[in-house]
């Protein structure tokens, strides 16, 4: 006759023997003083048959199938809390505003709540007017899709300069940790892909696009990415595709969901802005027409775009029991004033307008030489002086005629060693601090190159500039 087994049906075993707490489903016997037991883990729900011995079933902890009332009751409090929390969403559509720092204004409440989450994918151009709060709209879109568990791995790319506002954004009112990843983290982890390490990551829209960076890139596949000042990915043919938009067109087929934030994502040209909707889904945005009609009827699945003098204060109670909606912003009263200038102004416009004009047509001419651009830009830079007031535009060109005059000599000996290609503006805050001031140095000379030329057309505009002053 077998021995009775020590353990039936409904036991919980702990012990040793097992890396969980194991239920006990079936029980048989193999032998004397031995039996063969179906088990399931409490906490991962498998499956195991076990043989245990007499001596296994004395070293481990049994607790009977009796139901008992004598665990601690805080703990099961927190646990009920904590489902609650994981859940709330589903009862409480705004559950993440809730729980943030943020103070929102109704435009951003519906953006998020009333476009944004009643997508089944998130993919959406936010083109409102600058000074929305397009950052406090993310933050919530991404606490949002992290509280209903659709975002875990999350990129944000914007220019260099706004990497740590944003960070400080998303600490401050959303509590959510993003790291700013540079440059120099992705060189000093040689053989580590910190794309992947890192789930939550910011970064700069002019190092993502490196096509040293981009295989890294390629190997993530990203819950949600975000891009502001998106505007900067577009691209027109004919021209060469560009590095921008090519990262975008990266992003778009390895993320779940992407937003595209930007206050001015319509260059007038619908064949460049049907590509920029293509950095959302290249199939559904393809045809200019299509786009068109959506957009006139204002029933466009993927875009949004308010003015501001469109966006309000939630409604205010008045004293005469009426309730007002105050604007956010001042209204804008544009107005064009005519103004005419004579004598000596009219003189020194002319002169400088010609000064302008010789030069740009001059560095024009050279095409694509890095010079040549430098030229171009600093005859930009002698306008808006020009526009801004004669003193300015006095000290511009005296500067200029006197840094011309030292720098002379020195320029023509070490021209020669200028670089033939300069960094765009955008990626001169992915430099070393080392590589960024021998560029600085090497720019400086690249104008002065140009000497010789320059310094035989500034002196005339100089000397109305200091006569107009003076006046």
């Amino acid at each position: 006759m077998s021995e009775a087994a020590p353990i039936h049906h409904g036991q919980v075993l702990t012990g040793p023997l097992f890396s969980e707490p194991m239920r006990v489903e079936t029980v048989r016997a193999n032998g004397a003083s031995s039996w063969v037991a179906g088990l399931v883990g409490t906490q991962t729900e498998r499956f195991r048959s076990v043989g245990l011995t007499a001596d296994d079933i004395a070293g481990l902890t049994i607790s009977g199938s009796d139901l008992s009332y004598d665990a601690d009751g805080r703990l099961l409090r927190l646990g009920l809390e904590a489902h609650a929390l994981g859940i709330a969403h589903e009862f409480d559509p705004c559950f993440g505003l809730s729980i943030s720092r943020v103070d929102p204004l109704p435009h951003q409440l519906e953006a998020v709540y009333e476009h944004l989450l009643k997508l089944s994918t998130v993919r959406f151009l936010l083109a409102d007017d600058a000074g929305a709060g397009k950052t406090i709209m993310a933050g919530l879109l991404v606490r949002e899709l992290m509280l209903r568990g659709l975002a875990e791995r999350i990129l944000v790319v914007c220019p260099a300069n706004l990497t740590f506002q944003w960070q400080r954004e998303l600490r401050e009112k959303f509590d959510e940790k993003f790291l700013v990843l540079k440059g120099g983290d992705i060189r000093d982890q040689f053989g580590v892909n910190q794309w992947l390490e890192q789930p939550r990551i910011i970064t700069s829209l002019d190092l993502a696009k490196r096509t040293e960076i981009l295989p890294g890139l390629r190997q993530v596949h990203w819950d949600l990415v975000i891009v502001d000042e998106a505007h900067r990915m577009s691209w027109s043919p004919p021209a060469r595709k560009t590095a921008r938009y090519a990262l975008g067109e990266l992003l778009r087929d390895s993320a779940d969901h992407i937003l595209l934030l930007t206050a001015t994502p319509h260059k007038g040209d619908p064949e460049n802005f049907t590509l920029f909707l293509q950095l959302l889904d290249q199939d559904a945005y393809a045809d200019v027409k299509s786009i068109r009609e959506a957009m006139d009827r204002q029933r466009a699945p993927f875009y949004l775009r308010r003015t501001k003098e469109a966006m309000v204060y939630f409604p205010e109670r008045e004293s005469n029991g009426e309730w007002h909606a105050r604007p956010v912003f001042t209204r804008r009263i544009p107005q064009t004033v005519d103004f005419k200038i004579d004598d000596a102004e009219l003189q020194l416009y002319s002169e400088i307008t010609r000064f302008v004009k010789r030069q740009s047509v001059s560095a024009a001419a050279q095409g694509d030489n890095p010079r040549a651009r430098a030229v171009g830009f600093l005859m930009a830079l002698y306008q808006r002086r020009l526009a801004s007031s004669t003193y300015a535009m006095r000290r511009s060109l005296e500067n200029r005629a006197r840094r011309l005059e030292e720098g002379l000599k020195r320029a023509q000996t070490i021209a020669l060693t200028a670089p033939p290609t300069l960094p765009d503006p955008d990626e001169l805050d992915e430099m070393e601090d080392a590589e960024r001031e021998r560029l600085d140095g090497r720019t400086r000379t690249i104008t002065q190159g140009w000497a010789n030329e320059l310094k035989k057309n500034t002196t005339p505009p100089t000397d109305r500039a200091k006569a107009v002053g003076e006046g």
